[in-house]
């Protein structure tokens, strides 16, 4: 059984997570725009994917570049082909 685990930024609009994904390319942060898992489905249906070795980096960008909108950050565990396991990051 494959597992995967990683931190998503879910904002309410389309324009904020690219302006977000952006800021983290330039700070040198992986990151990736994906579809926002269902039980985050509040907001515009796209998220920030990113390592969560780097979610205190991420936090960073997030206060620096003010994208704004912002509904939360959270961990996501996927374990096979099952719905994932979203959790708030603190």
């Amino acid at each position: 059984m494959q597992q995967e685990i990683f931190g998503i930024g879910s904002f309410r609009s389309r324009q904020q997570v690219m302006r977000f994904e952006a800021a983290l390319r330039r700070a040198g942060i992986r990151s990736q725009v994906i579809s926002t898992p269902r039980d985050v489905s509040v907001g515009c249906g796209l998220s920030v994917r990113f390592d969560l070795k780097d979610a205190a980096a991420v936090r960073q960008v997030y206060r620096t570049a003010r994208p704004g909108n912002l509904i939360g950050f959270y961990s996501v565990e996927r374990r096979g082909s099952g719905r994932p396991v979203v959790t708030p990051l603190l």
